[in-house]
């Protein structure tokens, strides 16, 4: 189960950390606190310094974000990634993403 912790960040924004993993057994949790936390804020911080586990649904979550950031306008930000994490961006080539 991953766990979620929001605090408001210091552009009035939502800093977001995950906690555990973001694998497809989750996906439809954080997808939904996701676009709860983009329709909250005009900026959007994800810290996935704590992300235990990701598969490839974990990164399509986070390209979901980064379209709809585009889409609304709004500040995405990824920040502490995560061995688990960097692993995944490393295997895709996406560390630019």
């Amino acid at each position: 189960m991953t766990e979620f912790a929001t605090q408001t960040a210091t552009d009035g924004g939502i800093h977001l950390l995950l906690d555990g993993p973001m694998t497809i057994y989750n996906a439809a949790e954080i997808k939904a606190r996701l676009i709860q936390a983009l329709e909250s804020a005009p900026t959007l911080e994800l810290d996935l310094s704590h992300v235990t586990e990701m598969d490839t649904a974990g990164f399509q979550l986070l390209a979901l974000a980064k379209k709809e950031c585009l889409a609304r306008g709004q500040t995405l930000r990824i920040v502490g990634h995560a061995p688990s994490v960097q692993e995944v961006f490393d295997f895709y080539h996406t560390a630019a993403f």
